[in-house]
C-alpha cells in the first residue's frame, strides 16, 4: 500500500479505485476519503448513502481500522453540520 500526502496523510491510496473517477460522478464536492474520492458528503443524499456505504463489511474491510474509523468521524460531522440524522 502506498501513502498519497494529500488532504489527509492517514488515508492509504487504494489501488482497486481510480480518484479521477469520484471527481468525474460527483463534480468538485468534499469527500469523506478525500485521498481516493469515495463517499461524497455534500448533500444530505450524499451523506446518508456514504453511511450506509462505508458501514458495509466489504466496503469497511478495504480500509485499515483507523482509516475506515476517520471516514466515519468525516460523515457524521457532515451529517451534523446538515442536519442529518444517521443512526451510529
Amino acid at each position: 500500500m502506498s501513502t498519497t500526502k494529500t488532504k489527509s496523510s492517514t488515508i492509504h491510496r487504494r489501488k482497486d479505485v481510480n480518484p479521477t473517477r469520484g471527481e468525474h460522478e460527483y463534480g468538485d464536492v468534499k469527500f469523506a476519503d478525500p485521498v481516493n474520492n469515495k463517499y461524497p458528503i455534500d448533500t444530505p443524499a450524499h451523506i446518508r448513502a456514504a453511511w450506509s456505504y462505508i458501514n458495509h463489511k466489504d466496503n469497511a474491510a478495504k480500509y485499515a481500522k483507523g482509516e475506515a474509523a476517520k471516514i466515519k468521524r468525516r460523515i457524521k460531522a457532515a451529517a451534523k453540520k446538515a442536519g442529518v440524522e444517521i443512526k451510529s
